[in-house]
């Protein structure tokens, strides 16, 4: 039972921030579909489901942002102004950076026409990536403020930082591939996109390090609580 120790679900009703959030994320995701038109022949057909890798992309991005979300609300269940102010300007990124992330994935996948500056489209990129990042580290931030005001216990108190620590990770390899897209040049810019392949190592260090340090954590916990087991001076 102690080993488990899951994070005490605090949102079991959708709140109003929550609804407006996932409409949002639901006319983002309209805005990368492949095409708003039925096709009307074969060959339309065939044109619009090379954009499908694309949009298959965009729309596993725009699910784990949005996972990610869900899980902060659950967990926390926050509705005070300076969360709904984090919330709104993580919804304003997320805007802004769909119609990036639909074009930059359709130039890897070979679906736009004509030159694009690798370096803008990398800059663009990090700078959205570690945006979003970075508000959700604030969000976590926030909620770890009121810690005791949500009541938030050792192993909570752990689980919460630790996901500070993987924002703060993903956010530091969005800002570095935005300064090799600012200060590389010739083929060194392609470093700016092949750096978001850290972000497996990154986290699988953190899942590691942390995950180590929560069972510790547990462990403590049950032995604490575990009750005394040595016999009383004077028995026996």
């Amino acid at each position: 039972m102690h080993e488990a120790m899951p994070f005490r679900l605090r949102g079991r009703e959708v709140l109003r921030v929550e609804a407006f959030t996932d409409v949002v994320f639901g006319f983002a995701i309209t805005l990368i579909v492949v095409s708003l038109e039925v096709p009307k022949t074969f060959e339309e057909l065939l044109h619009a489901m090379r954009g499908f890798p694309a949009f298959a992309i965009c729309f596993a991005m725009l699910s784990w942002v949005w996972h990610i979300h869900h899980t902060f609300f659950r967990r926390y269940a926050l509705s005070d102004d300076t969360t709904i102010a984090l919330n709104t300007a993580l919804l304003f990124v997320v805007l802004f950076y769909t119609y990036p992330l639909k074009f930059i994935f359709s130039a890897v996948t070979g679906q736009t026409t004509g030159r694009a500056d690798p370096s803008t489209l990398f800059i663009i990129y990090g700078l959205g990536f570690a945006g979003i990042f970075a508000l959700f580290l604030s969000m976590y931030a926030h909620a770890y403020r009121r810690r005791h005001e949500l009541e938030l216990s050792e192993v909570e108190l752990h689980d919460t930082r630790s996901a500070m620590f993987m924002f703060a990770g993903s956010m530091v390899v969005g800002l570095l591939s935005t300064a090799i897209a600012l200060l590389a040049s010739g083929r060194a810019v392609n470093w700016a996109g092949w750096i978001y392949f850290l972000l497996g190592p990154v986290s699988a260090f953190i899942g590691y390090r942390r995950g180590w340090l929560r069972r510790e954590l547990v462990r403590e916990i049950a032995a604490r609580e575990a009750p005394d087991l040595q016999p009383s001076a004077g028995m026996g």
